[in-house]
């Protein structure tokens, strides 16, 4: 971790000392409840000002939104949204 010292003296002569430490932090979590069928997950790390991370969920409608995300202070907020539908494709039985 980086962490920035910044001394200076007051108007007394007296030294000072103020820390900076830029954030820094990673998580990651997931949901899976078969009784409510809600189905997510997220994962986020922050290094200072670059945020990045992605989560996932099942929507009512049965399909999935992913979402990959990054934010930092020179290009701002930016994800890209993918939706996919899982496809049911029935068995057909044969008769003899």
């Amino acid at each position: 971790m980086i962490t920035t010292e910044v001394s200076f003296k007051d108007h007394h002569g007296h030294h000072h000392y103020d820390y900076y430490t830029p954030p820094k932090y990673d998580f990651k979590y997931e949901v899976k409840d078969p009784h409510t069928h809600d189905h997510k997950s997220q994962h986020e790390e922050r290094h200072g000002d670059a945020v990045k991370g992605y989560y996932a969920l099942h929507e009512p409608d049965g399909t999935e939104r992913h979402v990959h995300y990054h934010a930092d202070k020179h290009s701002g907020f930016h994800a890209d949204v993918k939706h996919s539908t899982h496809h049911i494709i029935p068995k057909h039985h044969h008769h003899d």
